[in-house]
């Protein structure tokens, strides 16, 4: 259990705040200044006027290092203690640290009368308190949680203290470096946080892409942190969906960011669905050559699997995905209460996503899958951020292992060969979850079909979409129509389709050797038909297409 670490400039809480959490939390406190005054035997006033100060900060940074190999505390640290570089890595090694702040008048007042501050103990106590907190400023920056107290009681700080402490943390190695997904409650607050922790310096430009549904509901809160951390938020709008994902919306993005200021120093946002996060991660990957990108997603479909891995693009009239680049974000926030807005429909086709990883490489999740009779609300309630993380961690570990898809990676593409060809065809109005999940029960039909799988797996991959509210019928296309649009696909290699086949839970297989007849016959069964190789538009849309759909939610896949 990791140790809790409040940081931050005197006067702003840490000791009240950490006694009250640390009781919440049933853990030992320890404040550090005490604990070093009563090594010393003197309090920290007389150790400055006797010793000199170099003689506290290496008292600090031995406490640091003994810290830093136990567990399960609640620290309060001195307000210059995370100052040093070195203290701040031995504590954070095993520990998550939180910055309280607070407003310079906020400060001055709480510290009114208080005579044991050897650092303020001069003529005018509020322009040292500025001078330091300027001083200071990178860096408590470089840390990523921040609750500002000025206001707020010690109830509320430490109700938002506790949320932090339950934030999973997922780190993700990659070509450039390695960067951490952080799933938890509450994080769209902590976006200006994490841009300044990540390098973003005071007064950076940072342009917030979302569309306009999604920034009606959350760009202000999200501008609202980017400004509190002494950044320049400008919001950049994209349109609506899939049929919008192309290279006229990035050049439209590249007018947004030159009209907002953006230069090499500035960082993009991307704040939405899959969509959102493809368009503006290659519009960061290519602007000026490449930008800091944070991904904020806000759909399941997008939180578990195309904000993570470092895919982005765009797509051609021929295909999707075609144009596109690997930019690895420099931070991932995943805020699993935003799904609350979201409508069962959106949830349950991000959640075949959740169920492909399953079949991937998570036996256990998939286990759970089949005893969750479908019940959403409760599959993402309290234990929303634990589910994500779970699914995350499939891709995480294939995406380290293979970060350019040159071999293993693709087994993500479950479901997608299929999937891909039926999205094209119903321009859209099919879900991209919904079209996956049809694909990877035709893939788990064609390989039972060809003796590489039990006939039970079908039904325990059809039972389980199923049980979900997933189609697992294919809509009544021409198979000839779908067999070409497959064939535009970009996963395949020279002329041969690439098909991922489920041979158990938990085990696949990658080949091309997958006879045309048996996808045809297979597909034919699920319900497609033998007519005309082109589709009629009319038909080859989704029942109940002519409804009003979220475009947004119509999500990339992992290609």
């Amino acid at each position: 259990m990791k140790n809790i670490i409040l940081t931050g400039f005197m006067g702003t809480g840490k000791t009240t705040i950490g006694l009250e959490l640390a009781r919440q939390l049933r853990r030992l406190f320890l404040d550090m200044d005490t604990e070093i005054e009563a090594r010393a035997g003197k309090s920290i006033e007389r150790i400055f006027s006797e010793d000199g100060e170099a003689v506290f900060r290496g008292m600090e940074t031995r406490l640091c290092q003994e810290l830093s190999t136990q567990q399960g505390l609640v620290i309060a640290t001195g307000g210059g203690t995370l100052v040093a570089p070195d203290n701040r890595a031995l504590l954070l090694q095993n520990g998550i640290g939180i910055c309280l702040d607070a407003h310079p008048d906020e400060i001055a007042r709480r510290l009114q009368g208080t005579r044991h501050r050897p650092l303020l103990n001069v003529e005018d106590p509020k322009a040292e308190i500025e001078r330091l907190l300027a001083a200071r400023r990178e860096a408590y920056a470089a840390l990523l949680w921040h609750i500002d107290t000025t206001g707020l009681s010690t109830r509320a700080v430490v109700q938002r203290a506790m949320e932090i402490a339950a934030v999973i943390t997922l780190p993700v190695r990659s070509p450039d470096g390695t960067y951490e997904i952080h799933v938890g409650n509450g994080l769209l607050a902590h976006v200006g946080d994490a841009i300044r922790a990540c390098g973003g310096g005071l007064g950076s430009p940072v342009a917030l892409v979302a569309n306009p549904t999604v920034a009606q509901e959350y760009a202000g809160q999200v501008e609202a942190s980017v400004r509190a951390a002494g950044l320049s938020p400008a919001l950049c709008s994209i349109a609506d969906g899939e049929a919008y994902k192309t290279l006229d919306t990035v050049a439209g993005l590249y007018e947004q960011f030159l009209a907002g200021g953006l230069d090499r120093s500035g960082t993009v946002v991307a704040l939405g669905g899959g969509v959102t996060g493809d368009v503006a991660g290659f519009a960061a990957a290519t602007y000026m050559r490449g930008l800091r990108l944070v991904q904020v997603p806000t759909t399941l479909l997008s939180m578990v699997d195309s904000s993570v891995g470092g895919k982005t693009g765009v797509d051609l009239p021929q295909g999707k995905n075609l144009v596109g680049a690997f930019k690895q974000p420099a931070v991932v926030l995943i805020d699993p209460s935003v799904l609350a807005t979201l409508p069962p429909e959106e949830l349950r086709s991000g959640l075949a996503e959740v169920i492909k990883h399953g079949i991937i490489g998570a036996p256990e999740l998939f286990a759970e899958l089949q005893l969750g009779h479908g019940d959403l609300t409760s599959w993402w309630g309290d234990q929303g951020a634990t589910h994500v993380a779970w699914a995350l961690e499939v891709k995480i570990e294939i995406v380290e292992d293979d970060p350019f898809e040159q071999g293993r990676r693709a087994v993500l593409n479950l479901g997608h060969t299929t999937g891909h060809a039926l999205e094209r065809l119903s321009e859209y109005t099919l879900r991209h979850g919904e079209a996956v999940a049809i694909g990877m029960v035709a893939a788990t039909q064609i390989a039972a079909r060809m003796g590489r799988a039990n006939p039970t797996l079908v039904d325990t991959v059809r039972d389980t979409l199923s049980a979900w509210g997933l189609p697992v019928r294919c809509p009544p296309y021409d198979v000839g129509a779908i067999w070409q649009a497959m064939e535009h696909d970009k996963k395949r290699r020279g002329k041969a389709l690439r098909w991922v086949l489920p041979v158990a839970i938990s085990r696949v297989e990658v080949t091309e050797d997958v006879p045309r007849e048996v996808v045809t016959s297979v597909l034919q069964e699920m319900g497609a038909s033998a007519g005309s190789t082109s589709p009629d538009r009319r038909t080859a849309r989704k029942p109940g297409a002519e409804q009003a759909v979220e475009k947004e939610s119509i999500d990339r896949d992992d290609v």
